[in-house]
């Protein structure tokens, strides 16, 4: 009985205490119940007191002050304080920059699903859907990326100039300056169209836009400075750059060894107060093209001549100066990864410009740290995000286009399970990346600049198109690994590093940015008590620290209290109101993950303190779990303004399922390698008390995703929707279209074309070519003409979509291929192989008969002859033997099914079409069946007459059937002669020998 009060009287407590963490009581109101409790259990049990008399005196120490502060407050800031490192003030600043915005809530440990639930899901407005329908449209329809790369190495004069006349480069700009004034959202529209077809535009636009004198000038710039300089650049009369990155500074920008001291020089004829600057800039976007350049320094003023003696050293400073000035030196160009966009240098030596030229005037100066740190966040949040979201819809459409036509081994490739695990990857990183973009521009939309979201942005998106590319690429093979005007992989996959490299390179962005700053602008109380800690007035400092600490804590354990209870019964219920029986379950799993991730970065930031700057591959897997939240919420969000068809459901389910396995692994990597392992095992048991609970993606439901990527329409939306998103045609010689084109029209045909193959590949029809196949088919009487054309038009567009580029010796042109299987060229590809086949069994079946007939003669003179002469048995016998080894070989054995050539010539040997009609006479094969049915004809003259007929490449003689047909025999003679033997399709030379 004592026994069993003691352990009633424990559990009390310990419920308790898990209570007092699960309501986040104060800690008067914690303390006063925690008390309570104690005593009452005691009178249960006074053995429960070795548990609760502890438990009440520490209750006692956190409501006595002096206490509180005597034994736990001031050894606690001491060594927290001795434990961070020292915070310059760029570092400061840095911290500082931004907004938080949806991330918080995740970070947090208990997201707030009714303001998930009211965020204004992004749409574009009927100006901007106008100008993407237009505007962006026709601009695409100029680019030419293949020419671009290639010829020009720029943008075509043409193009430059419409994108300059109708605002290309003033997106962002405010109407009243003149420019469009547009969304985030729409931003990343327009961006996103121009990168489908050319990134090479795509950057060249993205540039002002972003990371640029424009974004500076209207947020930090002066009345003058904004008057000055917005109207030209807004309709493309200015030209914009801005040089931060140096030889000396790339990630590490805060290093830039660029300089602008404080003096008085010669401006405009007068003697004015400025700056000395001298500067080395590289990797700078438009700048050989630029008119305007914006420069970022570290401002000194040794002489005090600003008016403060006290402060020499300003810090990064940002100014504007023409690309004209004095001093300046713009012009030789880099070549980044082959991407011909305008990349160089700017220089300058003892260039003198005003104090004016800094943005937002003498007041900014220092401030350019976070005026860039600020400013970042819409290059990483809209430009390249919506670059890499571009490249992985484009890669959806032709990857799924190519999967579905090229076949091998008798079916399309995206039907192997291999390959499906690609696609499958492609598909659903996609709708990831789409839905990724509209949570972030959603954000960005509110006006905040949330530099974690962006960050998030900017590492997430790039690496997922470089995985998506990347399975393109594998799938497509050595479609995609022959450059040239057809390759529509190729310059995408190129380019990547680019992407990857500009605007914080990945590594430093996921290793470093993501939690670091994470921590500093999420955390509720981090920041202000890392303040505290750095500060000079010690006792003002600790009373502060006081309070937060012990708010930092209630926190830290109500977090862990979530994650131990929804390790064991899940997370909590709480969903946004439009969760559906589908996504509810997903919101539960988000809610525990995110009370463990609230945990587990408490864990590392208080054990670790200032060393977790230097644990990068710990910060990385912390950068993991908090992106993966964030992005799966993003599906969650995207996924209930879609369609909800069943194709929609299946990538939105892989892509969940994706993101909390990564999750997943990324805690029980952190785990395994923080340093202190008894914390680690202690968190990882709360977080994960039953182990991994999640798998990645089953290969059933992978198989099913894949299938669904190689449909379209009504079968799989997500990829009709994709054609709204980027600029989509079905022309047949264009790079993106002739895969398109082929594809569509293999789904137009698809049930003739399946049922015609499975024929053909139980070997239904005689012949060589598909063709022949094709008019055994129509003769029989299987297919009607009609269908028999369609299957001759999509075979010759399949074939010329799988087609690769071939050059001159020097590489220097691209060669025209030839396509021996296009309506005007098909009868071509009729062979006499069924004819000579038929014949050859005609004459095997009279010499079976005749020999026959010998056999019954031979065997009644034989019989006759054995019955006088018993040794004739030996003769006959040595007959037989030298007959056989007589016998014909080769073609001229009939047996062998084939008979000799003799004046049957090969079809590069024709001269004139009646030759051609009459060696091709598939009405000899057959008299009988021709006088039993009416749709027995002249295959080929019909093929020849109707083809050139109907698709003859000079349509002024298309009325002349016999003309037509005799240039096209000209052609193909001059073709063969020259070429030998086109794609290795025709007979070998050594049929004829």
């Amino acid at each position: 009985m004592a026994i069993g009060l003691f352990v009633l009287a424990v559990l009390i407590q310990l419920a308790m205490i898990l209570a007092i963490f699960l309501l986040s009581l104060s800690r008067v109101t914690g303390s006063v119940v925690a008390i309570v409790t104690v005593v009452v259990t005691a009178f249960i049990s006074p053995w429960s007191l070795i548990l609760g008399a502890p438990l009440a005196l520490l209750c006692l120490v956190l409501l006595i002050a002096p206490l509180r502060q005597a034994l736990i407050t001031k050894p606690v800031y001491k060594t927290l304080a001795g434990a961070m490192p020292s915070m310059s003030d760029t570092e400061r600043e840095a911290l500082d920059a931004g907004t938080s915005w949806w991330e918080k809530e995740l970070f947090m440990g208990a997201p707030n699903w009714e303001s998930f639930a009211q965020y204004p899901y992004p749409k574009l407005s009927d100006r901007e859907q106008s100008f993407i329908d237009n505007e962006v449209e026709t601009l695409c329809s100029m680019l030419d990326e293949w020419q671009i790369t290639t010829e020009y190495k720029d943008l075509p004069p043409q193009a430059w100039q419409f994108i300059k006349d109708n605002g290309f480069l003033g997106l962002i700009i405010p109407e009243e300056y003149g420019g469009l004034d547009f969304t985030s959202y729409a931003q990343s529209r327009v961006m996103s169209k121009i990168a489908s077809r050319s990134p090479t535009a795509a950057v060249s636009c993205m540039v002002p836009n972003s990371l640029g004198p424009g974004e500076l000038l209207m947020h930090y710039g002066t009345d003058a400075q904004k008057q000055r300089w917005l109207p030209g650049l807004a309709k493309g009369q200015e030209i914009p750059c801005f040089g931060l990155t140096g030889p000396e500074a790339g990630s590490d920008a805060g290093a830039i060894p660029d300089t602008g001291v404080v003096c008085y020089g010669t401006h405009d004829g007068k003697q004015v107060l400025g700056l000395r600057m001298n500067f080395s800039k590289r990797w700078i976007t438009l700048a050989p093209i630029a008119t305007v350049v914006g420069l970022a320094f570290k401002m000194h003023d040794p002489e005090a001549l600003l008016g403060d003696p006290d402060k020499t050293d300003y810090g990064i400073t940002c100014a504007l100066v023409p690309a004209d000035h004095e001093g300046v030196v713009i012009g030789p160009r880099h070549y980044p990864g082959g991407s011909p966009f305008m990349n160089g240098t700017v220089d300058g030596k003892d260039v003198f410009i005003p104090l004016e030229y800094i943005i937002g005037g003498v007041e900014n100066a220092g401030r350019g740290w976070r005026m860039l740190m600020e400013c970042l966040g819409v290059g990483r949040g809209i430009s390249l995000p919506a670059l890499s979201t571009s490249a992985s819809e484009m890669s959806y459409l032709s990857v799924g286009a190519f999967a579905k036509v090229r076949e091998q081994f008798k079916i399309s490739v995206g039907k192997f399970e291999g390959v499906q695990d690609a696609t499958s990857r492609i598909a659903s990183q996609t709708y990831m990346l789409e839905a990724f973009r509209h949570l972030v521009t959603c954000g960005l939309n509110q006006g905040g600049t949330p530099s974690v979201m962006t960050a998030m942005a900017k590492y997430y998106a790039t690496e997922t198109m470089r995985s998506v590319v990347n399975d393109g690429m594998d799938v497509v093979g050595g479609r995609a690994i022959q450059m040239g005007p057809r390759n529509f992989l190729a310059i995408p996959y190129q380019a990547i590093p680019v992407s990857i490299t500009v605007e914080g390179a990945n590594i430093l962005t996921r290793s470093l940015m993501i939690f670091g700053q994470g921590a500093m602008r999420c955390h509720p109380y981090l920041f202000d008590e890392l303040q505290l800690l750095q500060s000079e007035d010690k006792q003002s400092a600790l009373k502060e620290f006081d309070g937060l600490f012990f708010k930092h804590l209630g926190y830290t354990f109500n977090r862990g209290a979530r994650a131990f209870v929804a390790g064991y019964i899940g997370g909590s219920s709480k969903a946004p109101s439009f969760a559906d029986k589908f996504t509810r379950p997903y919101y539960k799993h988000i809610n525990r993950l995110s009370a463990s991730f609230a945990l587990t970065a408490d864990m590392a930031l208080g054990l670790l303190a200032g060393d977790l700057k230097r644990k990068e591959m710990l910060s990385g897997r912390l950068a993991d779990i908090h992106a993966h939240l964030f992005i799966a919420t993003a599906i969650l969000q995207f996924y209930e303004h879609g369609s909800k068809s069943e194709a929609e459901r299946l990538h939105a389910e892989v892509a969940l399922q994706n993101s909390l396995y990564t999750i997943q692994e990324a805690f029980e990597s952190f785990f395994e390698n923080f340093p202190n392992r008894m914390a680690a095992a202690l968190v990882g048991f709360v977080t994960f008390p039953s182990g991994r609970i999640f798998t990645p993606p089953s290969d059933e439901l992978k198989a099913k995703l894949g299938d669904t990527f190689m449909d379209d329409f009504e079968a799989n939306p997500f990829r009709d929707y994709l054609k709204t998103m980027v600029y989509y045609n079905t022309e047949s010689d264009d790079v993106n279209g002739r895969m398109e084109n082929a594809y569509q029209t293999l789904l137009s045909i698809e049930p003739l074309w399946q049922k015609f193959k499975k024929a053909e590949h139980k070997g239904s029809f005689e012949g060589l070519t598909f063709e022949d196949h094709v008019v055994q088919a129509s003769q029989s009487g299987e297919i009607t003409e009609d269908e028999a054309e369609q299957l001759i038009n999509y075979n010759g567009l399949r074939f010329d979509s799988l087609l690769t580029d071939v050059f001159d010796e020097h590489l220097l042109e691209a060669q025209e291929r030839y396509n021996p299987h296009t309506l005007e060229n098909a009868v071509h590809q009729l062979t006499d192989y069924a004819q000579l086949k038929s014949e050859a069994q005609a004459a095997h079946s009279v010499d079976d008969s005749t020999k026959e007939h010998s056999e019954h003669l031979a065997t009644a003179a034989e019989t006759q002859e054995l019955a006088t002469d018993p040794t004739a048995t030996d003769r006959s016998d040595s007959t037989e033997s030298s007959t056989h080894t007589n016998e014909p070989t080769g073609d001229a054995n009939p047996n062998h099914g084939y008979e000799s050539d003799g004046d049957v010539e090969m079809a590069r040997e024709k001269d004139s079409i009646e030759e051609s009609q009459a060696q091709t006479n598939f009405s000899d094969v057959s008299p009988n069946k021709e006088a039993l049915t009416h749709r027995h004809r002249d295959a080929e003259s019909i093929l020849s007459a109707r083809m050139n007929s109907n698709h003859s490449r000079n349509d002024t003689d298309a009325t002349d059937t016999r003309n037509a047909t005799d240039n096209h025999n000209a052609i193909d003679k001059q073709a063969t002669d020259s070429d030998a033997w086109k794609d290795g399709l025709r007979r070998d030379e050594s049929d004829n020998a």
